[in-house]
C-alpha cells in the first residue's frame, strides 16, 4: 500500500494542489481552465479511452460471463442510485444529477486501474481482464448514459430536443463515440496496428496530468465545503460499490483472486472523466471536485480494509 500511495496516490494529491495553488494565485484565469477542461474532454480522453479499450480482445470480454455480469449489474446500480440520490435526496438538476452519477458511480479505472492492482496481483492475464471490462463499462457505456441524462446541448445554452435529439447530441461528443467504437472494434475482432499507438499515446498521455491540475483549478474557483453531500458520495464510491461487488461475487461464487481485483477495482476514486465533464459544463464543480479529493484521500484507508474482508470472506 506505501509503494502504491507514493507512486499512484501521492502525484494526484501533489498535483491536484499545484492546481489548486496556481488557481488561488491567478496564474492561470477561468477561461484557461476551460480551455484545459475542453483540450481533456474533447481530445486527450478520447485517445486515451480509445486506445485503453482497443487493447483488449474479444477473447477477454467473454472469457468470464461472472466478471463481466456482476461488473455490468453493480456499475449500473450504483450509477443510477447516484443520479436518483443526487436528483431526489440533494434536489439537483437533472444534468447535475448526471454528473454526479458519473463521479460518485463510477471508478478511475482506467487511469489506476493496473497500477493500483499489479504490485499486489501481478501483472497478469487477470488483471488485464479485471481492468478491460471494468473500463469497457464505464468508458462505452456509463459515460454515453451520462451525457444523454446531461443532454450537452441543454447544458451549453442551445436549444434541446427529446430524448432522440439528446441521444444524438450525446454521440457528438468524442469521449461518447470514442470509446464506443474501440468496443465495436473488439467486438468485431479488428486489431489497431501497434506502429499506431505511438500517435495515440502521445496525446493520451496529456489526460491525466491535464485532468487532475484542471481539477485543482477547478477547486480554487469553489469555496471548499466539507458537508454531506461530499461524505454521501464518498461513502457511496468507496464503500456501496465494492461492498455490492463483494457480495455479489460471493453469491455467484467467483474466484478468490478476481474477486478481490474487482472489489478493489470498485473501490477506486471516482474517474477523473466526471470532474473534466462537469468542469466542461459547469455542472456540480464543486460538490464534484471536493468529492474527488476526499475519495482520493479515502482511498488509502479503504484500499487495505478492501484487500483485507475480500481475503478474509473468499
Amino acid at each position: 500500500m506505501y509503494k502504491i500511495f507514493m507512486s499512484d496516490l501521492l502525484p494526484i494529491i501533489i498535483i491536484m494542489v499545484l492546481g489548486y495553488v496556481s488557481g488561488k494565485r491567478n496564474v492561470f484565469t477561468s477561461d484557461q481552465a476551460k480551455a484545459f477542461n475542453k483540450l481533456v474532454l474533447n481530445y486527450a480522453l478520447p485517445a486515451a479511452l480509445f486506445v485503453s479499450i482497443a487493447r483488449a480482445n474479444r477473447e477477454m470480454i467473454f472469457a468470464d460471463a461472472k466478471l463481466t455480469i456482476i461488473s455490468f449489474v453493480v456499475l449500473l446500480v450504483c450509477f443510477f442510485f447516484s443520479f436518483f440520490s443526487c436528483k431526489y435526496i440533494f434536489k439537483h438538476s437533472r444534468g447535475e444529477a448526471a454528473v454526479c452519477a458519473l463521479i460518485a458511480g463510477s471508478p478511475t479505472i482506467g487511469f489506476l486501474g493496473f497500477a493500483v492492482l499489479d504490485p499486489i496481483y501481478g501483472e497478469t492475464v487477470s488483471t488485464g481482464l479485471v481492468v478491460a471490462i471494468i473500463s469497457i463499462i464505464v468508458n462505452a457505456i456509463t459515460i454515453p448514459i451520462g451525457l444523454f441524462l446531461l443532454n450537452p446541448s441543454d447544458a451549453e445554452g442551445k436549444k434541446g430536443g427529446g430524448g432522440m435529439d439528446a441521444l444524438i447530441s450525446a454521440f457528438k461528443e468524442p469521449v461518447v463515440w470514442a470509446p464506443v467504437l474501440a468496443t465495436a472494434l473488439v467486438l468485431v475482432g479488428v486489431k489497431i496496428p501497434t506502429v499506431w499507438d505511438p500517435t495515440f499515446d502521445l496525446i493520451a498521455k496529456a489526460n491525466s496530468g491535464v485532468a487532475v491540475f484542471a481539477a485543482g483549478l477547478t477547486l480554487a474557483a469553489n469555496k471548499f465545503e466539507f458537508d454531506g453531500e461530499i461524505i454521501y458520495n464518498t461513502l457511496l464510491k468507496l464503500v456501496l460499490m465494492p461492498g455490492l461487488m463483494l457480495l455479489a461475487g460471493m453469491m455467484f461464487n467467483m474466484g478468490t483472486e478476481q474477486l478481490q481485483m474487482m472489489v478493489l477495482a470498485g473501490a477506486l476514486p471516482p474517474a477523473f472523466s466526471g470532474i473534466i465533464i462537469a468542469s466542461r459544463f459547469n455542472l456540480y464543480t464543486r460538490t464534484g471536485t471536493a468529492s474527488l479529493a476526499v475519495s482520493v484521500l479515502g482511498f488509502i484507508i479503504a484500499a487495505p480494509a478492501w484487500i483485507y474482508i475480500s481475503r478474509l470472506v473468499s
